[in-house]
């Protein structure tokens, strides 16, 4: 049994680390957790012989102090999958497809592959994985009687990140310091309550919907001051800011070398306004080939109708020196009733000649005779 110091607050974690340790765990990858000061190690097979009997010795005489993260089975990847088709899927169909996967072989690259295809289901998917790999480091956590807080769960300024992390073995530390390790213990507790493992929705009326402003995460400086020799060249240190950056998949590191082998060929993520602007377009040859139709029904109108708004106007009609525009008459032309025809104006002698009228003599009226 090995002694190593203590730390007088809890261990800062980075969770986005420890998620990406347990998807990587299995039969070829071992990772250990550190109880001391918290850094994670990797047993990189690729290393040299004598480094990694020297890490062996290590681990084997100070077993205390590193915890083996437990490694993910093909049973608990099956669960990972069915418990969110059967959560979150709601199309049957893209169900039934998803269940069928799932049972073929090579379930998890398929599996994704299927997901990444349906960018409704990926982002339901992505936030289902870090919500149920959350729990289940919370489980393994409290199992191990570990001391923590997540870094990513902490409002603290990088700088006092920092000098936590420089003062962590040391008694007297300043009162602002001080302080803030009340609060981490405090916020410690936390991860051991029910609420933690049984997320419950938040009751009441729902947040209005306000614009998400994306902010860039801040990473601080990893500071360990009794990593053992033997483990300096083992230590786990990747620079991840997101989960959803983490792949479920058990061949693929990064979600860049997932995407990029994906079956077919290299494949991105479409941008959902791209998508909409491929709808729109779908929908306008849709339209197309409806107004296609009415124009076999009504003898080809419409037709008629764009060729003569088409043909230009005589230059001849156009004042000179003024820009030739369509006017709306000519537009319409083909299209309006023609003008009735002014009769040609008829004379006295025509208008008696006339067959068919009677002529009417006018009615004069007497006078008295004077006496």
């Amino acid at each position: 049994m090995s002694k190593f110091p203590k730390a007088q607050n809890p261990l800062l974690l980075r969770y986005h680390r420890l998620m990406d340790a347990f998807a990587k765990s299995d039969d070829e990858r071992d990772f250990y957790l550190d109880r001391a000061e918290g850094f994670i190690i990797y047993v990189d097979l690729d290393k040299g012989q004598k480094e990694l009997e020297d890490l062996e010795a290590e681990i084997s005489q100070s077993s205390d102090r590193y915890c083996l993260i437990p490694k993910m089975t093909f049973y608990e990847t099956k669960k990972f999958m069915e418990g969110f088709v059967n959560e979150k899927v709601y199309d049957i169909d893209t169900k039934e497809k998803l269940l069928d996967v799932i049972q073929s072989k090579e379930a998890r690259e398929n599996f994704l592959e299927f997901i990444y295809d349906h960018l409704s289901e990926l982002e339901k998917w992505q936030q289902y994985y870090v919500e149920r790999s959350r729990i289940r480091i919370i489980e393994w956590l409290r199992s191990q009687n570990f001391q923590f807080v997540f870094e990513e769960d902490l409002d603290l300024t990088k700088n006092m990140m920092e000098k936590l992390k420089r003062h962590l073995f040391d008694a007297k530390v300043p009162k602002d310091i001080a302080g803030v390790r009340e609060a981490l213990f405090t916020k410690a507790k936390t991860y051991y309550s029910n609420e933690a493992l049984n997320p419950r929705p938040k009751r009441g009326r729902p947040p209005k919907q306000v614009a998400k402003v994306e902010v860039e995460p801040q990473v601080t400086v990893d500071m360990y001051t009794t990593v053992p020799p033997a483990c300096r060249m083992f230590l786990y240190l990747p620079e991840i800011t997101s989960a959803a950056s983490i792949t479920f998949s058990a061949r693929f590191d990064t979600e860049a070398q997932l995407l990029a082998n994906l079956r077919g060929s290299s494949r991105v993520k479409v941008d959902t306004k791209l998508q909409a602007l491929s709808e729109r377009l779908e929908s306008l040859r849709s339209l197309s080939s409806r107004l296609t139709g009415i124009e076999d029904i009504t003898g080809g109108v419409e037709s008629r109708m764009i060729k003569a708004i088409s043909k230009p106007e005589p230059e001849s009609e156009l004042e000179e020196g003024a820009p030739k525009k369509r006017q709306i008459s000519s537009v319409v032309q083909g299209f309006l009733p023609g003008k009735k025809k002014e009769k040609p104006a008829i004379s006295g002698d025509e208008e008696i000649k006339r067959p068919g009228i009677k002529m009417v003599t006018p009615i004069q009226s007497k006078k008295p005779k004077k006496k």
